[in-house]
Order: structure tokens, then C-alpha cells, then sequence
């Protein structure tokens, strides 16, 4: 897994899943932190997630709402996309719609 960008875009990439949580975990937690607006996470990058990494994703959703800012998925693979639907994830995460 990786992660590169600022406070306010960050590309995921790899597997996002219990071995690289920690990881993401801090780097998102850090991007919220440390800036303002919008954070926008694409997903152009990620391979897959699993129920883990899935729960990172709504901390980190959480914690931009605390910080009054909104945590903006872009570039959903369609996998991962039926996955947030199926769970209804999608009524709760900001989904930026397909350009």
C-alpha cells in the first residue's frame, strides 16, 4: 500500500487491508489534521480493500467531520464501488461522481 499527497489530495494505492492499516491509518489521520476543506482520496490506484481497510476509511471519514471538513472518494473502482452500495456506505460517503 501507498499513499502520497498533501492535506488536501491523497492518492491510495495498493491493498488497503489489516496489514497496511496502521499505516494508512496515520497518514490519513495526519492529512485531516493538518489542513483545510475538502479531502479528496483517490482511489485511481487501489487494488482492493478489505473489511479493515474499509473501517479506516470511515475513521478517517469521522475524523474529518470532527475537524468540519469532508473526506471526498474519487476514482471508486467499480469492485470497490458495489461494495460501498452493498453495505450502503455510499448514502454516507461523499462519491465524486464519474467524470
Amino acid at each position: 500500500m501507498h499513499i502520497r499527497g498533501d492535506h488536501a489530495e491523497l492518492v491510495v494505492g495498493g491493498r488497503l487491508d489489516v496489514r497496511s492499516a496502521a499505516d494508512a491509518r496515520t497518514a490519513l489521520h495526519t492529512a485531516v489534521d493538518s489542513g483545510r476543506g475538502d479531502l479528496v482520496l483517490d482511489l485511481t490506484e487501489l487494488d482492493s480493500w478489505d473489511a479493515t481497510g474499509l473501517g479506516v476509511i470511515m475513521g478517517a471519514h469521522r475524523r474529518a467531520g470532527r475537524a468540519n471538513r469532508r473526506l471526498v472518494l474519487r476514482n471508486v473502482p467499480p469492485q470497490m464501488q458495489r461494495l460501498l452500495v452493498a453495505t450502503r456506505l455510499h448514502r454516507i460517503l461523499a462519491i465524486e461522481a464519474e467524470r
